[in-house]
């Protein structure tokens, strides 16, 4: 099997929530590798806050639509965070802030989004 026909295969297994699980993983590991190699690599640091940022847009904009059926405080919420995402990223560009408030935000996320493993019935004890 082709790597192409296992991604789609595996994209197509995939649950929304372990979709968006996925991205957060990949768009925070890419903002670790920025944390990492600092301000030496511009490039990468621009690269990694754009997909976040991106991330985030497309989050609030899914938010934004008056379909979406999370509760509007939530949504208001996941807005909000966009905002705030989009503001501390240029302030890491412009005024060389840290990345860890980016990435401990996401990893909040990921472990909202995370399979949550099943408690051992108290019965069974």
């Amino acid at each position: 099997m082709s790597i192409q026909a296992y991604q789609r295969a595996s994209a197509q297994a995939e649950s929304p929530r372990e979709a968006e699980y996925r991205v957060f993983a990949q768009v925070t590991a890419g903002l670790l590798r920025a944390k990492q190699h600092g301000r030496a690599s511009l490039p990468g640091l621009a690269e990694a806050l754009d997909k976040n940022r991106r991330l985030w847009t497309a989050l609030a904009q899914d938010c934004a639509d008056p379909q979406n059926a999370l509760p509007e405080k939530v949504r208001a919420q996941i807005i909000s965070l966009a905002m705030w995402v989009s503001r501390h990223s240029s302030s890491v560009m412009q005024a060389g802030e840290d990345l860890d408030s980016l990435i401990d935000v996401n990893r909040s996320i990921m472990q909202g989004l995370a399979p949550q493993i099943a408690a051992p019935d108290a019965a069974a004890g």
